[in-house]
């Protein structure tokens, strides 16, 4: 059989299935990388939920989980870890001076803000499908 034919024993339906995923994982990485590094917050935001929710969503069509909830929790919260190491390797722990290059222009530190935010993000977006898609949330 060469490449390009499908398995004789594979119903027609599964052969020629192709995955949306891969493309949206390599735009999400690629999007919130220009974002974060050229300091567009909204667009690193957008990008690193594209990626983060992309990356859940191939692993569960992969079969590697039922659902793809806890791994979007998971890397929401490797998000809003990294976010909080490059805040804090630019101000320190000190509410002070966090809250102080808040108002200032370090673009370092907003860049860190916007990481942690798509975590955050991220974090409720899993909380919400976990609840709304998984669960009946009007069920008494």
């Amino acid at each position: 059989m060469s490449e390009g034919e499908a398995d004789a024993t594979m119903p027609a339906s599964e052969a020629s299935k192709a995955s949306p995923w891969p493309l949206f994982v390599a735009l999400g990485l690629a999007v919130g990388e220009v974002g974060v590094f050229m300091g567009l917050y909204p667009v690193a935001v957008g990008g690193l939920l594209l990626f983060v929710g992309s990356v859940a969503g191939i692993v569960q069509e992969a079969g590697y989980s039922e659902r793809p909830w806890r791994l979007l929790a998971g890397l929401g919260v490797v998000l809003v870890a990294v976010g909080a190491w490059v805040v804090t390797s630019q101000t320190g722990v000190n509410v002070a001076a966090v809250l102080g290059a808040v108002d200032g222009a370090d673009t370092i530190v907003l860049r860190g803000f916007s990481i942690a935010a798509a975590g955050v993000i991220a974090l409720a977006a899993s909380a919400a499908g976990v609840a709304v898609v998984d669960g009946d949330p009007f069920a008494a």
